[in-house]
């Protein structure tokens, strides 16, 4: 029996580089010996031995670099590699060959592969490659929180109506900006609640960046240090120290998105860090003082997630000292149609496409939703609109309770064409995935070039 059976993972080590690396190659002895030596420096290592099991791993989670043998039985891992250029998986790429051979070369720089290594290799070769991706990935991440769209983020179109309860969100915001206490903000999800947080850091004056969290999106066992960062030598791959988001949040705010999903363990020493203004690097005796106004945010009740044991009584209070709620777009039906023509201008800049013209039955369509996703629905239907060619009120017909969150009834008139039905499903799959294309097309069985020219097809007939 292999040490290191197909689908393995070597997964979850906090004192490993907090990476995923996919080995995919028909030779067990290959994928046996890098997934050994790998594991000694990363967190979560795989393998498969073909191009479609590779596939069928990658569907059930990311990863970080895929390592791919060139010439393997069924498909190759130059056709695997192009499928996933064209659904646009964007994960690190390096390829292996036994063959020098030219047009491999050149089509591996084309799917934009970040080394080419022939077989047999030296380890140290691509342990030396490995490193440089994710010296690549890195910088792009860090560079990622620079760039964040703060004025587009902060423009506080989130607080844009005139209900009573925007009135009170205004008020509240302006008057809790300046302070340096931490704000718990509550709400449903597609509320706005990281433009809240966005328009809190620009009203207060903090001269340090605005830094986002999704802690969700971490895994449990790599949270500390993407808060905390390590230090240099700290466990077995981290050659250079590393600032965490405490450290890039220095001087401005950390948003905490989610924050209900961060481990018990690591709630504990958040609040130490809150309490005493101080952060340690993994690895490191020495602590650091950081100036970071904490602003944090949950879908759910944070009250009830300590009722539950789910959340930490003390860290929920030290937390709650000035409260936001997030009302959901269904109780501001009011808000709706100055909400709708702001988007509706914003999305026709970005798309280069005309505004959208709101009739009175597109208005009353749209104030008599339910928005289960609320603000973030509302801006993914104008899109849908603005690319089918659609209006509001046409997308919102088939429900016959505009009040329920229940999709449309299934099936179709019989006197509709086959355009008709293909388009009209496409719609339903991605109001279904929140307007996101990559899953839609991936629930579909199509690639998502294809979703996008069925889409320009259908926005310029």
């Amino acid at each position: 029996m292999d040490k290191h059976p197909e689908g393995a993972v070597a997964a979850g080590d906090p004192e490993l580089a907090p990476f995923s690396i996919l080995i995919v190659d028909d030779e067990a002895g290959i994928c046996d010996f890098l997934c050994r030596a790998l594991s000694r420096h990363y967190a979560q290592v795989a393998i498969a031995r073909s191009s479609e099991e590779a596939e069928q791993l990658r569907r059930r989670r990311h990863f970080d670099l895929l390592i791919v043998d060139i010439c393997m039985p069924g498909q190759s891992g130059i056709d695997w590699a192009r499928a996933l250029d064209e659904q646009g998986v964007g994960s690190e790429l390096i390829f292996m060959t036994g063959f020098a051979e030219l047009d491999n070369a050149l089509q591996a720089v084309r799917l934009g592969a970040s080394d080419f290594i022939l077989k047999p290799f030296r380890l140290e070769q691509m342990l030396a490659a490995v490193r440089r991706c994710f010296e690549r990935l890195q910088l792009a991440r860090e560079n990622y929180i620079y760039r964040r769209r703060l004025p587009q983020l902060a423009d506080q179109r989130m607080m844009i109506g005139e209900s009573p309860q925007i009135g009170q969100l205004r008020e509240l915001v302006a008057r809790v900006a300046p302070t340096r206490s931490a704000v718990l903000i509550e709400g449903e999800t597609g509320t706005g609640k990281e433009l809240v947080a966005a328009a809190l850091h620009q009203l207060s004056g903090r001269k340090g960046p605005f830094v986002p969290l999704n802690c969700g999106a971490v895994a449990a066992e790599l949270i500390e240090s993407e808060l905390f960062g390590h230090t240099k030598g700290a466990f077995t791959g981290a050659g250079q120290p590393r600032q965490g988001l405490f450290s890039y949040a220095d001087g401005g705010t950390l948003f905490l998105d989610e924050l209900a999903e961060m481990p018990l363990l690591m709630q504990a020493k958040l609040l130490r860090v809150l309490e005493e203004g101080k952060i340690r690097p993994v690895g490191s005796e020495q602590a650091r003082t950081v100036d970071v106004r904490i602003v944090a945010a949950s879908n759910r009740s944070l009250q009830q997630a300590v009722e539950q044991g789910e959340f930490r009584a003390d860290l929920f209070y030290r937390l709650n000292v000035l409260p936001l709620q997030l009302p959901p777009l269904r109780q501001r039906c009011e808000d709706i149609a100055p909400l709708a023509q702001y988007l509706g201008g914003q999305l026709a800049q970005e798309l280069g496409l005309p505004p959208l013209p709101l009739s009175q039955p597109d208005i009353q369509a749209l104030q008599q939703y339910h928005w289960p996703g609320n603000v973030r629905e509302l801006r993914n239907l104008l899109e849908r609109c603005m690319l089918l060619g659609s209006l509001p009120h046409q997308m919102l017909s088939p429900q016959a309770d505009s009040r329920s969150t229940a999709e449309p009834r299934s099936g179709y008139p019989p006197d509709w064409s086959l355009s008709q039905v293909e388009r009209h499903h496409i719609e339903r799959v991605l109001a279904r995935q929140q307007g996101n294309k990559s899953r839609a097309a991936e629930q579909l069985g199509i690639g998502r070039k294809t979703l996008d020219r069925k889409l320009q097809r259908r926005s310029d007939g």
